[in-house]
């Protein structure tokens, strides 16, 4: 898509702050972080968001799991970490590009607010 921003990291055209690549996802650090690791990790197919996704997808919904996996053991997180994907506006979805966040660092409370 176009004007996706996390389209344009994957194409190349903004360069952000890397953790890990691979030929299915693109991981980098959040802008805003809301704990002292917080990594996006988004596919690099243009999926809006989870209610898009349809059973084709379910390889690259995995790859986005095993990639976050990856990226916690390679940032220290053995103790824990927190995966979380937001569905919508309403939910604080802000990109429209299906991504998962990667929090860790510190205690996490439940419910999450």
């Amino acid at each position: 898509m176009k004007d996706c921003l996390f389209c344009k990291f994957v194409r190349g055209e903004i360069q952000p702050r890397k953790v890990y690549e691979d030929e299915h996802v693109l991981a980098f650090h959040d802008l805003k972080p809301q704990a002292p690791t917080h990594v996006l990790v988004v596919p690099k197919e243009h999926v809006a968001s989870l209610d898009d996704l349809e059973a084709k997808h379910a390889p690259m919904a995995g790859q986005l799991f095993l990639a976050a996996a990856k990226v916690a053991r390679q940032l220290g997180h053995t103790e824990g970490y927190r995966c979380v994907v937001n569905t919508g506006a309403q939910a604080g979805q802000t990109v429209f590009h299906i991504h998962l966040h990667v929090l860790g660092g510190r205690g996490f409370t439940w419910p999450p607010g």
